[in-house]
């Protein structure tokens, strides 16, 4: 830089890339890339959280380590957390894949509930120096405050959590940079009320800004998902000595250029995960046939795995969430991953008969069996239809739409309208996913962490399990 010329700093950003491993390598090449074409000038490296995701067989089989050998390799400089890596892994986990990670990891809205202080692993905010240039980061994530409280974490506010860290990094930083795992309605209102922050880094939402927006003094960038892109912004030193950007984009990801060490590295995680996988967890006497459309002995078998493990009397499942029907024989951990990848918790709800009467008509429509679903942790394609357990269904086909069900009956007794029910049924319901009658259950107790693949491994094992799958719980009024 020549001697009159203003001070620059360039950050490269990713966001959401879900452990979709067939961009890392790629991502990795263009960063080698543009670090060899700054000959020097400033480059820092950040990402945005969710970067990994449990539905990869290779995050699952390495609990996130091979996200953090990637984020290493690719020189990462700081990243924040996504609801995938504070929610999908216990804080133990959490602690043991951190610890080997290189990068530092901001986020000043989550604590730990018995010190009141972030782990071990994370920092509120941190002030990274490049080419003479301070810049202070801090971080939030999207604050699920009662599935964090389950695993002894307390989740802030993050509006005032990120005031007062950019109140506290100024005036010691000559920029100051927010990763924002919280949305991109979010980061608009914290450009808003929030003096002083220089860039906004989104993510969660997975919006793609191809041009950041700038709201006063402050830019507002996000790559989209699934390492589809990579953020850039370059910001200027001012006159007045304040930073601003001088322009912001974002960059396709090119499939084609690889880097070596990296596709290397994640080759070598694969097989290791697929070796840990490899582990025996049940031996079956049966297949279990699955079918969306109508009742199956696997979506019957996922309603008395979340039942028995809620201890409910009633459990409400979507078929959706299993990928294909489980085969005779040896079942590996793998299998089950694949068969069930979504990283979905049980919960206990309490629901009137009606809103039950509600889903289960609606289950009956391929409006709803067949509507495909994103988010909300659900990675399967479509919604199925409902399975369940502890309930007696006796309906007629031929009736018009939501006058189907002639009969639901529980424990011998005909299910009530107003009557409230304890039921046994899936996280993502909760938040007015697919059935949204199911909803509408009031006091929500969430069971964490295990998956639904963890409770289809329990139930596997139990004495009469795969017999008692094949009994009807749908019966037609003929």
């Amino acid at each position: 830089m020549k001697r009159n010329e203003p001070k620059t700093i360039t950050i490269l950003h990713t966001n959401d890339i879900h452990s979709h491993f067939e961009k890392v390598s790629s991502i990795a090449a263009h960063i080698a890339r543009e670090r060899e074409e700054a000959q020097g000038s400033p480059l820092l490296l950040v990402d945005i959280g969710d970067h990994m995701d449990r539905s990869a067989m290779e995050t699952e089989g390495t609990m996130g380590g091979v996200n953090v050998d990637l984020l290493n390799l690719t020189g990462y400089d700081a990243i924040t957390i996504g609801n995938n890596e504070g929610l999908t892994l216990t804080p133990e986990d959490l602690a043991r894949v951190y610890s080997g990670l290189q990068a530092e990891v901001v986020c000043c809205n989550l604590l730990e509930e018995t010190t009141g202080e972030p782990p071990s692993w994370m920092k509120k905010h941190v002030v990274l120096e490049k080419g003479g240039v301070k810049i202070g980061l801090t971080g939030a994530t999207a604050p699920f405050s009662a599935f964090y409280e389950l695993l002894g974490f307390k989740a802030l506010e993050p509006e005032a959590a990120i005031r007062r860290e950019v109140e506290l990094l100024r005036p010691q930083s000559d920029i100051v940079v927010v990763l924002s795992h919280l949305g991109l309605a979010t980061d608009q209102r914290l450009a808003e009320r929030i003096q002083g922050i220089d860039a906004i880094l989104g993510g969660h939402t997975h919006h793609l800004l191809e041009k950041p927006l700038v709201i006063g003094n402050t830019a507002i960038c996000a790559a989209g998902k699934f390492g589809d892109y990579i953020g850039k912004i370059r910001l200027e030193q001012q006159p007045d000595g304040a930073f601003r950007m001088a322009e912001g984009c974002v960059i396709p990801v090119d499939t084609d250029k690889l880097d070596e060490t990296v596709s290397s590295a994640l080759n070598r995680h694969r097989l290791r995960a697929e070796e840990y996988l490899q582990e025996t967890v049940a031996v079956t006497d049966r297949e279990l046939p699955l079918d969306y459309t109508s009742e199956s002995p696997f979506g019957n078998l996922l309603a008395q795995a979340v039942r028995r493990f809620a201890g409910t009397g009633i459990s409400i499942v979507n078929t959706g969430q299993l990928l294909g029907p489980l085969p005779e024989g040896e079942i590996s951990a793998g299998m089950l991953h694949t068969l069930c990848p979504s990283p979905v918790n049980a919960c206990i709800v309490k629901l009137k008969g009606k809103d039950i009467r509600n889903a289960l008509e609606e289950s009956l429509l391929p409006d709803f069996w067949g509507r495909e679903i994103k988010g909300f942790g659900f990675r399967g394609e479509i919604l199925g239809n409902v399975a369940v357990d502890g309930l007696e269904v006796l309906y007629d086909p031929v009736r018009i739409p939501y006058d189907r069900i002639v009969e639901i009956t529980h424990m011998g007794e005909k299910l009530l309208d107003e009557q409230e029910y304890e039921v046994g049924t899936l996280d993502m319901f909760t938040f007015g996913i697919g059935y949204e009658s199911l909803a509408l259950g009031r006091d929500p107790q969430f069971l964490l962490p295990e998956f639904l693949r963890d409770l289809l491994r329990f139930e596997l094992v139990r004495p009469g399990s795969l017999a008692e799958s094949e009994r009807r719980r749908w019966a037609q009024s003929h």
